[in-house]
């Protein structure tokens, strides 16, 4: 659904920002793309888009990117698991969602897409699907980048209560496929399963859906969803014993069959941070995380399906995507 005017995507640059860019140029539609100074091109070079320079932490730099901009998709975000300071990855994404809104509302943009996540939602102790009826509270967040999604969430919901917001927001599960190319945690675990690294596993479960039809969910969203609603993206719920293996299967390698208590890996996460504030890259493995996998992190796209008319693809397929542009890239030998 075009309106003519332009449509600023924040967060290109990155994995999911990437597949919302290239889906809204495929529908012939107009696009900026935010970017910071410093930020790679690998993933917008060649792309038919403007891009303007700004940073979501600097608000003044935003005002010239909404220049003839109708619609704006604000998808990016500081993901990481872990940092030396937890409160920069809060911090980062509080302060990049405030600026942006209010610089959304001075441009009087008709309409917002806000890709949360469903980190932001409570999960249960018994494996079951959680809904978009589930918002969890700062306190219920599991480490720093839950935390400071749903802070962000909250505070677009806050806007649009209280400033007349024109935004729906979309909460993407785990999107896997090609062009991750930080990669993403999950991705990094396709990366060294794929290579053979991961001799056990600890026994959780994910909701794993193709980044383009998380793509896709986005542009549903701007049509057709309700202001001030979400939308959980989500695909298939699977066991993580489950991905390796298919992960190992199309890699040609022996799937792990160790399945590791958490209780005796927090040692191993703990001394992983330790050193990691020394090298300045992110550990494998985190306290957050193995928190975090305590739970089946099973989720349901029924309201989005229902009101939307959204659709993901089966899991395997984007597990092949991605194994495919990892290889092209090098990462998976």
């Amino acid at each position: 659904m075009s309106t003519g005017g332009k449509i600023l995507v924040t967060g290109a640059t990155g994995f999911v920002g990437a597949a919302v860019a290239r889906a809204l140029i495929a529908r012939g539609e107009r696009v900026v793309l935010l970017a910071r100074q410093s930020s790679p091109r690998g993933n917008i070079e060649g792309l038919d888009a403007e891009v303007a320079i700004g940073d979501l932490r600097e608000a003044e730099s935003l005002k010239p990117a909404f220049a003839g901009v109708d619609r704006l998709y604000h998808v990016a975000a500081d993901y990481r698991l872990w940092a030396p300071d937890p409160n920069e990855i809060v911090e980062a994404n509080r302060l990049g969602v405030t600026n942006i809104m209010t610089a959304a509302l001075r441009a009087g943009v008709s309409r917002v897409v806000y890709t949360s996540s469903v980190a932001t939602l409570k999960l249960n102790g018994e494996g079951r699907p959680v809904d978009e009826t589930s918002p969890a509270t700062p306190d219920q967040a599991i480490g720093a980048y839950k935390r400071s999604k749903t802070i962000a969430e909250r505070v677009v919901e806050t806007m649009v209560k209280t400033q007349g917001l024109p935004a729906v927001i979309v909460n993407p599960s785990t999107p896997i496929g090609p062009r991750d190319i930080k990669p993403t945690p999950t991705g990094r675990v396709i990366v060294e399963a794929a290579n053979g690294k991961m001799p056990g596993y600890v026994d959780t479960g994910l909701n794993l859906v193709h980044v383009e039809d998380v793509a896709a969910g986005h542009l549903l969203a701007m049509d057709k969803g309700r202001i001030g609603e979400r939308y959980i993206l989500g695909g298939q719920d699977v066991p993580f014993g489950q991905f390796l293996t298919e992960i190992c299967e199309m890699a040609g390698r022996r799937p792990p069959v160790l399945k590791i208590p958490r209780a005796p890996l927090f040692p191993f996460a703990r001394a992983a941070e330790f050193f990691a504030r020394f090298t300045g890259k992110e550990p494998f493995a985190t306290v957050d995380a193995l928190r975090m996998a305590k739970y089946r992190m099973y989720f349901s796209s029924a309201k989005a399906q229902a009101e939307l008319g959204y659709s993901a693809r089966p899991y395997k397929e984007a597990i092949a995507d991605a194994l495919s542009w990892f290889r092209e890239k090098g990462m998976v030998k």
